[in-house]
């Protein structure tokens, strides 16, 4: 039986490093220095800052187990690690909707909404109540659609990053985020008067 030969280690690159030494613990401790944080503000958006605590620990801790699977080759450690937290996601997505439609009830911007001129300014500059707003129609799209509008717009991913975290050609991030958009503008009037930014 043949032993199994391991990959040349490729030089060192931040964006790229090798992953699959003897002795992680260097390597590891750097990429957390260099994602968590923002990685923890994406999760703490989705999920709340808790849960985001959790999921961020769970990520690096399969991100260890998983190293072997890495390959600097196929996409950036970046993607490879909000790949991970969106699979670890997708777990708690029950929650994720039921909270999305709380905050849409909550936020109560319905047509018969009467607000001050000065109140509607004010929350048209606040963003949280931007996000409260159209949190239900976030909550009404698919999880690819919403996995793929979030990290785009949430951790500030490109849409290569987008398709190397969740495993799917390009071409399906940039169809499905323009589908999500042109559907935003038509269904949620925040995201229509805010100008689409999402």
């Amino acid at each position: 039986m043949m032993a199994r030969r391991e990959p040349e280690p490729l030089p060192a690159d931040k964006d790229r490093p090798y992953l699959g030494g003897p002795e992680p613990a260097v390597e590891f401790g750097r990429l957390f220095d260099a994602y968590a944080r923002p990685l923890h503000r994406y999760l703490a958006r989705r999920v709340g800052t808790e849960n985001a605590h959790d999921l961020v620990s769970e990520t690096f801790l399969v991100a260890l187990n998983q190293r072997h699977s890495y390959d600097p080759r196929r996409g950036a450690v970046r993607s490879w690690l909000y790949g991970i937290a969106t699979n670890l996601l997708r777990r708690q997505v029950r929650q994720e909707v039921r909270g999305l439609q709380a905050a849409a009830r909550s936020a109560g911007h319905g047509p018969g909404d009467e607000a001050s001129h000065e109140t509607r300014v004010a929350d048209r500059l606040d963003a949280a109540a931007m996000a409260a707003r159209l949190a239900g129609a976030v909550a009404a799209l698919s999880d690819g659609d919403r996995d793929v509008l979030l990290l785009t717009s949430w951790a500030g991913l490109d849409s290569t990053e987008v398709a190397d975290a969740l495993d799917i050609p390009v071409g399906t991030v940039r169809s499905r985020l323009h589908r999500v958009r042109k559907w935003l503008r038509a269904n949620a009037p925040s995201y229509r008067e805010e100008g689409g930014r999402a």
